[in-house]
């Protein structure tokens, strides 16, 4: 999944940016409403965490801009108040869901993964192959019933190939949608991951390299 977290406090953001990326998120962020309205001109979000009193473009106008432009991205929108008129005026804006702060990161996931979910076509809240199974909210894969020591971006990786349905994934969409803008586009990172995934789950393989097509299982 790959989330712009927009907040202009520094310490927030990289707080916000260092939990999501160990739930296997790819993160990019934005300290401004100008900085975000590019980002987003140029990436898909699947969600943008947006804080509303932004300086600059004020957070109401990027969550209209993409509203009208980025229909499949959903916004979860930050504010200080959590009042209800402010809960209310914030969805009318067209924002998909509202958290106050202060929040506990632990809601804050939770809430993205939801948004996360509804960016995308419907899948089961397990996705199973054969004797593979993945639980996208508890974070976990067993395959033959025994849990795979996955890391958050090899299990990231697993969940958007189980998630294609046999679809063969090229690389560059993997590099975009499951890492961050840190990554190297020209860095052999995806292939390594993959060849890592492969050796947690064991025989029979399950990933299959499509010639000129990607990855697939």
């Amino acid at each position: 999944m790959r989330v712009l977290v927009v907040e202009d406090h520094p310490e927030l953001a990289q707080s916000v940016a260092r939990v999501l990326r160990r739930e296997g998120m790819a993160v990019d962020l934005a300290g401004d409403g100008r900085a975000a309205l590019d980002r987003t001109g140029l990436m898909d979000y699947d969600v943008v965490v947006l804080d509303r009193d932004l300086p600059g473009v004020h957070g109401d106008e990027v969550c209209a801009h993409l509203v009208e432009h980025a229909p499949r991205t959903r916004v979860l929108m930050l504010t200080a108040s959590g009042t209800l008129a402010e809960r209310v005026e914030g969805l009318s804006l067209g924002a998909d869901d509202y958290l106050a702060k202060p929040f506990a990161y632990a809601e804050l996931v939770a809430r993205i993964r939801a948004l996360g979910r509804r960016s995308q076509p419907a899948q089961p809240p397990v996705l199973v192959h054969g004797d593979l199974r993945l639980d996208p909210a508890q974070r976990s894969a067993t395959r033959a019933g025994m849990r795979l020591a996955l890391t958050p971006k090899e299990l990231a990786v697993l969940e958007y190939l189980l998630a294609a349905r046999g679809r063969a994934v090229p690389a560059e969409e993997l590099l975009e949608r499951v890492w961050d803008e840190a990554a190297d586009p020209f860095t052999t990172t995806v292939k390594a991951t993959i060849n890592r995934l492969r050796a947690k789950l064991g025989e029979p393989p399950l990933i299959e390299t499509v010639p000129r097509g990607g990855y697939r299982i």
